[in-house]
């Protein structure tokens, strides 16, 4: 079965994938809220798949300023490397996808499904790592220190770190992508519900 070649309807659903895909370079992966009296208005952060910027023109100084007080590492896209190279695995998986579409293979499908998930756990692995490390190694000459506190945001929800409340959730390029998967896994299921009826089964 892996081996068939995909009907037309399939193959250009995967062209569809590749074009949401390109999608993620013109739209933030990840959204960090955080809700302080000092801020009422609040202040926020999005991660794109090659930089970091502010809700706003002034968020990011904001949110570097109250990390300095409680000795956090100033946030900087260029003290992420993962920024550098995720556009080149990003376009490793576009690429992925329009050799599928130019030779239709079920086999193809399931390889850009593996490769997804792939990208999509250690990505979210090595970000719940750089929440950790920078809410955990702290200045300790900061001119707030409270013994035992760490400042580490959480990967999914909300939580209370002092008097903020931080919360991180997906945007719209984590959406992309989940749909991009969630095309692959129908073409998968469309296309084995075609062969078991033309085996009779």
């Amino acid at each position: 079965m892996w081996t068939k070649k995909l009907t037309n309807l399939n193959r250009w659903l995967v062209l569809l994938a590749a074009v949401l895909m390109i999608g993620v370079y013109f739209m933030p992966m990840w959204y960090i809220s955080l809700e302080a009296p000092q801020y009422p208005e609040g202040l926020s952060m999005y991660i794109w798949i090659n930089k970091v910027s502010g809700g706003t023109d002034y968020d990011l100084q904001n949110i570097n300023l109250l990390n300095h007080y409680v000795g956090m590492k100033e946030i900087v896209s260029s003290s992420i490397p993962e920024l550098l190279f995720m556009p080149f695995v990003l376009l490793y998986m576009i690429i992925g996808a329009v050799v599928t579409f130019l030779l239709p293979r079920l086999y193809m499908i399931g390889l850009g499904i593996v490769n997804l998930l792939l990208v999509a756990v250690a990505g979210l692995a090595d970000f719940w790592r750089w929440e950790y490390n920078y809410g955990h190694e702290l200045n300790p000459e900061a001119a707030i220190i409270v013994p035992g506190m760490s400042y580490q945001p959480p990967l999914l929800g909300c939580t209370q770190m002092l008097n903020i409340n931080a919360c991180s959730l997906p945007s719209a390029g984590a959406i992309i992508l989940f749909v991009a998967v969630a095309i692959l896994i129908y073409i998968i299921w469309a296309e084995r519900k075609l062969y078991l009826e033309t085996k009779g089964v």
